[in-house]
């Protein structure tokens, strides 16, 4: 059988498309980690591939990627199920074929963007090409007489035609991220829309959050999306604002993978506690990431933080004042994150907020305190309960006087070094290595039924790691997301 689908490899080159088809669909059952005979795709003694004949396979389905629509289809499958392999992670990594993907997952009339962004996913899990992607420039022509107002000219393919007529405009190169999250945008809600000519893009792109997520497990990336930024290139005039505050308000969306994928993001942002004052300030307000000095809108993320977490519980009118004003009177049918792995991450990102004393201070002012209250009363997942403990022990905790605290800067610089390896990054106590936040932790807890133990409280490590490829735990989203067999 496998010296019988081995033969069908050179086929997938042949100069008639009925033919290409053919083979490769026979070809794709054989992509899947389990499948039997997928050795038949890496070079091996077993297989009797060379490396050079194993480079020829995936250089062969990249190029299938931009060939006709049910071909390109079965390409685009075939190598989101190989991308799991660290051995074809380099040269599906290469930039031209980065390129190509970026571009085709940018142009709104790619037949294939969810496909595309799948694989593109997939690939941001390894480093080598998170770096690639950052650094990426996209080649568009920007033309007013277009759907969109551009055209990406290297995502030309049989699923993504040329426009007609085609533009005169001049061709320049724009950063590949920015296009990303207004795609992002704009196909975020799609399927709500029953008229297929009537929808602004092909696909809805959720799995660009993992992509979002991986590439902000980076410092190059963070930097990336905490850089102010004219709200659309095609504009540079426009309202200034941080790139993250457009991916922040899908924290509720109906695609867990697109909520998950956002609240991963968050994660991982708040790494940088030089951003946290951003990221919590409302968008009335300019604020500046240290050490630049560029100010843009507050992001306002608090709302869309704890709006998963809130739940139809009827709160005091003094307790209303306190919220944010999307929190205000929720109805009684309000639901709260039924993903038990998003709302740790959610929790986990309101922890990190406290880092610093600015941060415990605007979160008590916000009435963070009643929404996980009320959230914990009802939690059934131990470590989610637990985490919610000692983000009530930060919150409601009596600060240090002034006199014994850390200045800004060094309570910046406390928060553990995101590049270590998991196992040695660990925050212990959540004292992020600032000992007066460890005096916080010997309090007693103001949550309802909740059981302090001092002795077991000492002992233990809590971990909070950037959501990334090298991550064990993933949420019910990530593991869709990664590595999907389709």
């Amino acid at each position: 059988m496998e010296s019988q689908l081995k033969e069908l490899l050179p086929f997938l080159r042949d100069k008639n498309p009925q033919v290409r088809q053919i083979a490769l669909a026979n070809l794709l059952p054989q992509t899947p980690q389990d499948a039997p005979h997928r050795n038949l795709f890496f070079a091996s003694p077993s297989t009797g591939l060379k490396k050079s004949e194993e480079h020829t396979v995936v250089r062969d389905l990249k190029l299938l990627c931009r060939d006709q629509l049910a071909v390109a289809h079965d390409a685009f499958k075939a190598l989101i199920n190989l991308s799991d392999s660290p051995l074809l992670v380099s040269s599906l990594s290469e930039q031209p074929f980065l390129n190509f993907l970026l571009s085709y997952i940018i142009n709104p009339q790619s037949i294939l963007a969810d496909l595309a962004s799948m694989l593109l996913s997939n690939l941001t899990a390894s480093a080598s090409a998170c770096s690639a992607v950052i650094a990426m420039k996209i080649k568009l022509i920007a033309s007013p007489t277009l759907p969109n107002g551009f055209y990406a000219t290297d995502a030309r393919s049989g699923t993504c035609p040329a426009p007609v007529p085609y533009p005169q405009e001049q061709e320049q190169e724009e950063l590949a991220l920015p296009l990303l999250l207004d795609a992002f945008v704009q196909g975020a809600n799609v399927e709500e829309i029953s008229d297929l000519s009537k929808r602004p893009r092909k696909g809805s792109l959720h799995f660009l959050a993992s992509v979002f997520a991986n590439l902000a497990a980076s410092a190059a990336g963070r930097d990336l999306f905490s850089t102010p930024r004219p709200s659309s290139f095609l504009n540079p005039t426009a309202d200034i604002e941080f790139p993250i505050s457009k991916v922040v308000p899908f924290t509720e969306h109906p695609n867990t993978i697109r909520r998950g994928g956002v609240a991963s993001t968050l994660k991982n942002l708040s790494f940088n506690a030089r951003a946290h004052r951003a990221l919590l300030t409302p968008s009335t307000t300019f604020v500046s990431i240290p050490p630049s000095t560029l100010t843009a809108p507050g992001v306002a993320s608090l709302p869309y933080l704890l709006l998963p977490l809130a739940g139809p519980e009827e709160l005091d009118l003094d307790t209303q004042d306190k919220l944010p004003d999307a929190l205000q009177f929720l109805p009684p049918d309000k639901t709260r994150e039924p993903d038990a792995a998003i709302r740790l991450i959610l929790v986990e990102v309101l922890l990190l907020l406290c880092h610093t004393r600015w941060g415990r201070n605007y979160l008590r002012g916000t009435g963070v305190y009643e929404i996980v209250r009320a959230a914990h009363e009802v939690e059934s997942v131990d470590k989610i309960s637990e985490h919610i403990e000692r983000l009530v022990q930060l919150i409601q905790g009596e600060e240090p006087p002034l006199s014994e605290a850390l200045d800004e800067e060094a309570e910046y610089d406390a928060l553990p070094d995101d590049t270590l390896p998991p196992e040695t990054r660990l925050i212990q106590g959540l004292g992020f290595g600032d000992p007066n936040l460890n005096a916080l932790m010997q309090n007693q807890l103001r949550i309802p039924g909740a059981q302090a133990n001092e002795e077991q409280e000492e002992e233990e490590e809590v971990a909070i790691e950037p959501l990334g490829a090298d991550l064990d735990s993933k949420s019910e989203s990530d593991d869709d997301a990664k590595i999907m067999e389709v």
